[in-house]
């Protein structure tokens, strides 16, 4: 069995997983909790109501009550983590399964018929394979609710890339595609400031241009590309990452081709430490989180908070450091004038 960042598994206790990123240990995915049973909850399942959990530090709140045997010591990545035994997976839910399921379903809900449009539209412009185009999140795994939002995801390298160039052009014509509005970006930075910080102005500076997240038929969307499993190099183990400290550094980015998928990276050049220990080479910024996905292009001089990491390559005996995006709500990426 096999994972990929935007798959959704369920477990024997009924919690909901969303599984992180794309290199796993052996026989456990990297997993945290998205919806929950809950008694409170306001959507309903096949067995029962569930929650939704939002914040990382809800999640392991959520963990630690309910099951601390997933909470590990992940000695490769130097950090505490929820790794979902296999054994413990009662359902494995795959995107671009569950949108050839929606072709072939005539009696669908409102959302549910969106989400199939959206993916039709993108199909229609850009000629990528069906195969390639899924829908994550709430629809999924039947979990919607009125103010639930469309979690399209694309996957391999060609097809992304193809993928955002037509959003660029259909959230400029008279398609189902809209950029946000100022006050939609406004209702957005008030959702995402919960859990990362940063002023309005510069989250509109960055949010205003990402044509991967806007609104679609009056219902927010936002596109996650995913690289096929055959375009990563390294399995598990390959990396050993060492954590080295809290930072902050001033940076110029050198090329930012793989800031279009999750996880994303940046290359960086000219750096300076403004906060933390003065490691050399720091050669990337990298996140795990959709949010912090083409927040700057090359050329470009960011700045950028967060956890700084060695990262030692076993394949080739080499070693760099980088820094990591997302653990913590003051974790931030902005760019510097």
């Amino acid at each position: 069995m096999r994972a990929r960042e935007g798959d959704l598994i369920k477990t024997k206790n009924g919690i909901v997983f969303d599984v992180k990123g794309t290199l796993h240990p052996l026989d456990k995915f990297v997993a945290f909790p998205r919806f929950i049973p809950s008694t409170q909850g306001t959507r309903k399942g096949t067995a029962c109501l569930y929650d939704k959990v939002y914040s990382l530090d809800a999640r392991f709140k959520y963990l630690k009550e309910n099951c601390p045997e997933f909470i590990v010591f992940d000695s490769i990545f130097d950090e505490t983590l929820c790794e979902v035994p296999v054994d413990q997976i009662v359902e494995h839910y795959r995107p671009n399964e569950k949108l050839s399921a929606l072709r072939a379903t005539k009696n669908l809900s409102t959302l549910e018929e969106k989400a199939l449009n959206l993916a039709t539209e993108l199909q229609h412009k850009t000629g990528i394979p069906w195969s390639s185009i899924g829908i994550s999140g709430s629809i999924l795994v039947g979990l919607t609710t009125p103010d639930s939002d469309i979690d399209p995801i694309v996957y391999g390298t060609e097809n992304s890339f193809k993928a955002y160039i037509a959003l660029q052009e259909l959230q400029k014509t008279f398609s189902g595609f809209k950029p946000y509005t100022a006050m939609e970006l406004r209702a957005l930075y008030a959702f995402r400031s919960q859990d990362t910080w940063m002023s309005f102005d510069d989250f509109s500076a960055v949010e205003s241009r990402k044509a991967f997240q806007g609104m679609y038929q009056g219902t927010d969307y936002f596109i996650r590309f995913v690289k096929e499993q055959t375009e990563i190099p390294l399995q598990y183990g390959d990396l050993q990452y060492q954590n080295m400290g809290y930072g902050k550094i001033l940076a110029r980015v050198s090329d930012a081709q793989e800031a279009l998928f999750t996880p994303c990276s940046y290359r960086l050049e000219r750096v300076c430490v403004l906060e933390g220990l003065e490691l050399a080479p720091l050669e990337e910024v990298v996140s795990f989180r959709g949010r912090f996905c083409m927040q700057a292009k090359a050329g470009e001089w960011i700045e950028a908070q967060g956890k700084i990491e060695q990262v030692i390559n076993k394949k080739s005996n080499t070693k760099h450091y980088r820094l990591i995006l997302g653990n913590k709500p003051q974790d931030y990426m902005i760019l510097s004038h």
